[in-house]
């Protein structure tokens, strides 16, 4: 008997990349399972068809009676329905902790943690499970197509779950994976981690400590400071991080002009050499795949049936995702990229998918605490482009009222500051922006939008085919 069976869950906030997952396997396992969100969304659209109660907007009498109460770091204290939890003294817990619960079912975890690349790496590993039979459950932070069905989460009949382990909260730390896999390291979150990287580093060396195997990147940045067991696979590009013995190395990397096309590149291993071809593009995702790979050999896959599936992921929602055109004849791609080091890793890939033609972006910075902290590396990263549309902060769970003086503005400005005389335009709102790409916008341009917050809805609406 599942452990869920028989247990009443609510979840407030249910329609986030996490919290649905979450909401998804614990419905599938047995548990009564309802949530609310502030608006309807894909991931609320396919929990109301999976049979799960969506209520949307916050109020307290969504809550049923006698229900657990999860929340995630965005539910703030002033939530009616958490207000209301604690008033009927619920019991209310982080979705970590649940998360650590279902993880928790199976005998076999890989845990995907890093501050760039963790979604689409989780992913990969995802995908390539299931093309060789492995039948995983997984938790991804996004929504990618595994096995034909586009989703964020499953639950499924092999011994071994795959999950995105998220450090902006230090929520990471409540899992105990068997493999263990660090992308990367850099300072993001600069609310939850106010002692800065070294103490970001203690925490993702804390993160590998308990685990069987560890997988990282060799050409990280103070590598040494990080704890890395010697029972650790690195990965790196060639030239770009000191390989170990047993570690994975890409060399010879190739991205064809067509942008319909993926990376390919020759992968050196313990036993020798083979060619592997991504239907993702960027160095970035050459990183991503070495990371999944090794994962996956640590957990006794063979490396050949590895790279035969990897050839099939075609990404994640998102992720230098094609729109489409607009109806001047500019193509549309739409990223998640909220960290200067994201941003400038779209911005390679669409100036190599842009083939000769623009590269206009529009960006949305996340977060008014990022944008203090990194608004010159922005404004570094978006002068990559051609032309630069900078839109005011998404607020997320952040106020403006604790940041005074903070604003996109602070964005745009760097960007004109980086690259002196390119064409920089402030448009604060989504409907600014818009009337700025329809003036802007000409046949052969590339334009992707960028952000982590609401922006994605500015580029789908502006597809034409």
């Amino acid at each position: 008997m599942s452990p869920f069976e028989g247990r009443k869950i609510h979840l407030i906030g249910i329609g986030g990349a996490g919290m649905s997952g979450l909401a998804l396997v614990a419905h599938e396992l047995g548990a009564a399972v309802s949530g609310s969100d502030r608006a309807s969304s894909t991931y609320t659209d396919r929990l109301a068809a999976a049979g799960v109660s969506v209520a949307i907007g916050h109020d307290g009498a969504n809550l049923p009676a006698g229900v657990e109460v999860v929340v995630s770091t965005a539910i703030e204290d002033s939530n009616p329905e958490l207000l209301r939890a604690r008033e009927l003294g619920l019991t209310v817990s982080h979705r970590s902790d649940l998360l650590g619960e279902l993880v928790a079912v199976k005998p076999h975890c890989i845990a995907v943690a890093g501050t760039h690349g963790k979604t689409t790496t989780t992913a990969m590993i995802a995908h390539m499970l299931a093309e060789t039979g492995g039948e995983p459950s997984f938790f991804v932070g996004g929504e990618v197509n595994v096995g034909g069905e586009v989703t964020n989460a499953r639950w499924g009949a092999g011994e071994i779950v795959v999950v995105e382990a998220d450090e902006s909260d230090g929520s990471f730390l409540k899992l105990s994976p068997e493999v263990a896999v660090v992308t990367n390291v850099e300072l993001d979150h600069h609310s939850t981690w106010g002692g800065g990287i070294d103490e970001l580093f203690a925490a993702f060396s804390q993160f590998t400590a308990p685990a069987g195997h560890v997988v990282i990147w060799r050409g990280q940045p103070r590598l040494a400071e990080l704890t890395v067991p010697a029972r650790a696979t690195g990965f790196a590009i060639e030239g770009a991080g000191e390989a170990a013995p047993g570690d994975l190395v890409a060399s010879d990397l190739r991205t064809p002009a067509d942008p319909a096309a993926g990376t390919s590149f020759t992968l050196r291993h313990p036993g020798g050499t083979v060619p592997v071809a991504l239907g993702v593009r960027g160095d970035h995702n050459v990183l991503n795949a070495l990371a999944a790979l090794a994962a996956l050999m640590a957990c006794g896959v063979e490396l050949p049936a590895a790279v035969s599936a990897l050839a099939s992921f075609k990404g994640v929602a998102r992720r230098f995702e094609a729109l489409g055109l607009t109806s001047h004849g500019a193509a549309l791609y739409d990223d998640y990229a909220h960290h200067p080091t994201e941003v400038e890793a779209a911005l390679k890939t669409a100036r190599e998918a842009a083939a000769g033609g623009r590269v206009v972006a529009v960006f949305q910075p996340h977060l008014y605490s990022r944008t203090q902290s990194l608004a010159r590396r922005f404004g570094e990263a978006l002068a990559l482009a051609d032309v630069a549309i900078v839109m005011d902060v998404y607020a997320a769970r952040e106020s403006g009222h604790d940041y005074p003086g903070v604003s996109g503005w602070m964005v745009a400005t760097a960007t004109a500051d980086a690259r002196p005389g390119m064409r920089v335009l402030w448009q604060p709102s989504h409907a600014d922006a818009a009337a700025a790409l329809q003036r802007e916008l000409a046949a052969g341009d590339l334009c992707i939008t960028i952000g982590a917050g609401d922006i994605t809805s500015l580029g789908r609406g502006l597809v034409a085919k």
